[in-house]
């Protein structure tokens, strides 16, 4: 094979930190090349860098043997390179012939829609990515909205793929398809970048992997000789545990009870009457795609959107009207999806974000007055007992990474003893390393009795930790499962709200 894409000894330091130090890897012609690292490895700057959003202090990128130097992603798209983003960048309202030659549409002065829409229809079929040119994208779901996107860059005579985390958003239906895919386009000569958090995705899919960890790139692999055990422990630096170990354990009371609960947003109902129970000693999961109404019935229980109708029971108490702070005073933990937004103030230091929930309280507030002393010992405590790195207290929150930040958000409500953790997302955009923490915290809440309601998109997860699986869609509750008795094709069909053995039907 040639070599498609070249990087030598690309420096990158921003105030503080360096970013990328030294690094170096290659593409070859017809390969699917991933590149795996922790958090703040270096992994995003690096693409940046590539697709012209940044500029290197040192080092050189070649692009089949010609030296260049993108000011811009325009310059990176005109010489061939094609990025497509983690979040979609689509115009809903538009077609998909629209959206694919917007800023490149033949003719100029008029848009001609049936010569579009046939350059599209040809466009897929070369590339065997069916797709009805003429449908309004804010239609289609994500795995065809991906389609979209790839459509996009190769309208643009892109000669290099690079895919961000391509399968964050999909069910497993939709994954089976995106590898499908690659592995076309890789029979095609089309060399693709494949950047994932994945391990048993990295090891199906791909032809060689370049491990980043702390900015550097410290092994390039041909995945087939490899392990995800020894890649998991050259991306983290140590051994990882990646088996899940979760002792059987019988569940006691029930500790949240949701009855036909209906919660409105936008004058929408997102949730339809969904009823589940949490009992104590167990994890029950909450499976499904973004956007069934998942996130508005966590908001619902903890209080912060109202219901429509329905019962949020607390240890026998009716909750269903009550405000937040009453519900989290009863015990109620929360850990929110978007950890940035609702569950840290980034200007804030570390230490008075550990206290958020209970700085009015003794002995963090005396008379009405902060007490600093208690604060700072209760956060250098937290801090050490969950690896809070680095352990500077009084750095803005904003400054950690986002898996220090999600410690950060742990700490504080697990610190507080809770009878129920809603974990909602806990380990979006981590690392293996931070997410095996996470894991096991969750796993020391349940044998220790407490109840954990997990609500996340990573099937993975779910299938590993909960107890019980409730799958959602279009805000009703599809089914609860045994989650030892749960697989991943029963959960992707009522993801899509399927029945499993009903699929003709549907």
């Amino acid at each position: 094979m040639g070599t498609c894409l070249e990087v030598k000894g690309i420096t990158k330091a921003f105030p503080g930190v360096v970013a990328n130090d030294q690094v170096s890897l290659d593409v070859r012609d017809g390969e699917i090349h991933a590149i795996l690292g922790e958090n703040g490895a270096g992994k995003s700057t690096l693409m940046k860098i590539i697709y012209g959003l940044y500029q290197p202090d040192a080092g050189r990128i070649s692009l089949y043997g010609q030296e260049l130097r993108f000011a811009s992603p325009r310059q990176a798209i005109q010489a061939g390179i094609g990025m497509v983003h983690q979040h979609f960048m689509l115009i809903p309202a538009l077609t998909v012939a629209e959206n694919i030659v917007l800023g490149g549409e033949p003719g100029k002065v008029r848009y001609r829609r049936k010569e579009n829409e046939e350059i599209v229809r040809e466009l897929s079929r070369r590339y065997h990515l069916e797709i009805d040119p003429s449908a309004k994208v804010g239609d289609l779901t994500v795995g065809l909205q991906q389609r979209v996107e790839i459509l996009k860059v190769f309208y643009r005579q892109a000669k290099l793929l690079i895919l961000d985390e391509p399968t964050a958003l999909l069910t497993p239906q939709e994954i089976e398809e995106l590898i499908q895919v690659m592995r076309r386009l890789r029979e095609q000569g089309v060399p693709i970048i494949f950047i994932s958090h994945k391990l048993d995705e990295v090891k199906r899919v791909s032809d060689r992997v370049t491990v980043m960890r702390a900015g550097k790139t410290v092994a390039t692999l041909e995945t087939a000789k490899t392990t995800p055990q020894e890649l998991a422990n050259l991306m983290v630096g140590r051994e990882v545990v990646l088996q899940v170990a979760k002792p059987p354990q019988v569940p006691g009371e029930t500790v949240l009870e949701v009855k036909d609960l209906v919660v409105t947003a936008g004058r929408v109902d997102k949730v339809k009457g969904v009823s589940f129970e949490v009992k104590r000693g167990e994890i029950f999961g909450l499976a499904g795609i973004d956007g069934n109404g998942q996130f508005e019935l966590v908001d619902a229980i903890t209080g912060l959107l109202p219901t429509k109708g329905g019962q949020v029971k607390f240890l026998g108490q009716d909750l269903t009207h009550a405000p937040v702070d009453k519900r989290t005073l009863a015990g109620i933990a929360y850990i929110p999806q978007d950890r940035q937004q609702d569950g840290l103030v980034l200007d804030f230091e570390v230490a008075e974000n550990f206290v958020l929930r209970d700085y009015f309280r003794p002995p963090f507030a005396k008379a009405g007055q902060l007490q600093a002393k208690a604060i700072a010992e209760h956060a250098a405590g937290l801090a050490e007992a969950f690896d809070v790195r680095p352990r500077r207290i009084h750095a803005q929150a904003k400054n950690l990474s986002g898996g220090n930040q999600q410690k950060i958000i742990l700490a504080r409500e697990v610190s507080r003893n809770p009878e129920l953790l809603i974990a909602a997302q806990p380990t979006r955009g981590l690392d293996v390393g931070a997410i095996q923490f996470i894991h096991n915290k969750l796993l020391e809440l349940r044998a220790a009795g407490k109840a954990v309601l997990l609500v996340s998109l990573e099937l993975d997860e779910i299938m590993a930790l909960a107890d019980r699986i409730g799958v959602i869609h279009n805000g009703r509750l599809m089914a609860v499962i045994p989650g030892g008795q749960a697989t991943r094709e029963q959960l992707g069909l009522l993801m899509t709200g399927v029945q499993p053995g009903k699929e003709e039907e549907a």
